[in-house]
């Protein structure tokens, strides 16, 4: 099943279960899908990499305001961006843990024959397309910047 049609599958249980925070999500999640679709040149389709990288945009920037919210004190509007970014979570694939962060890394680094920072834009080129989704750019970067100094 594609991921547009489970995510329109999800609304309707949201609706049925009376998932407010959910139901607005999906909703949202849906609306970013819609006007990928319709784009021009994209030809009325949405492949699943390209829906997921919307979904991964969507919960960065989530968790972006909520970072921000809490920064101002507005503990309530953070809570409530929380927890539109656990539901759309639920579509991103398993996050790697640092160890399997940091080994993927060294594998990428032996791969490409990176010795010293000015190779970093050639392992970040190569880590950030293997690596798509299973971790964050930044959390990438830093560690790839720890490896190389």
């Amino acid at each position: 099943m594609e991921l547009f049609e489970q995510i329109n599958n999800d609304i309707k249980e949201a609706m049925k279960a009376r998932d407010k925070v959910r139901l607005e999500t999906l909703r949202n999640i849906k609306k970013y899908f819609l006007e990928a679709k319709t784009a021009p040149g994209a030809n009325d389709t949405l492949t699943d990499d390209a829906a997921m990288k919307i979904i991964q945009k969507l919960a960065k920037q989530g968790k972006d305001s909520a970072t921000l919210y809490q920064s101002q004190g507005r503990n309530d509007l953070a809570e409530e961006e929380l927890a539109q970014v656990a539901v759309i979570e639920e579509y991103l694939p398993k996050q790697m843990s640092s160890e399997e962060l940091e080994a993927a890394i060294k594998t990428i680094i032996a791969e490409v024959g990176a010795t010293s920072m000015k190779d970093m834009g050639k392992v970040m080129g190569t880590a950030t397309k293997q690596l798509a989704g299973k971790a964050e750019g930044a959390a990438i970067s830093a560690l790839v910047k720890k490896m190389l100094a």
